[in-house]
């Protein structure tokens, strides 16, 4: 602990999570006059990946992608999906809750030059 000038602590704190998800602590502070319980919560993004999906089909013919979409985490996932491109469609909101795998299903739908 780091007491300076003012009545404040600092208490550094090193927190390297294995995966995604909301983590949840407590930090208990004892002296001989006080006791302090400390309740932390961290919540841990997944780094962005890069994707990519090929699709191999005959001109003009439609075909669907289930993409897995799994939920690791200790909370019910909400997504909303914004399709860029021409020719794509799929939904644009997708629930996955705790503990399930839900695909997503991308398709691509092709449109006739003439």
């Amino acid at each position: 602990f780091l007491i300076g000038d003012s009545d404040t602590v600092e208490l550094p704190i090193k927190f390297t999570p294995r995966y995604a998800g909301c983590y949840h602590c407590q930090i208990h502070l004892k002296s001989s006059s006080d006791i302090r319980v400390y309740e932390i919560e961290c919540v841990v993004n997944a780094e962005q990946a890069d994707a990519q999906l090929e699709f191999v089909l005959p001109a003009y013919q439609t075909v669907t992608q289930e993409i897995p979409i799994t939920n690791i985490s200790k909370k019910d996932w909400r997504f909303e999906a914004y399709l860029e491109g021409q020719c794509f469609y799929g939904p644009p909101v997708i629930n996955v809750p705790v503990g399930e795998t839900v695909p997503y299903p991308l398709t691509f739908k092709p449109v006739a030059e003439r």
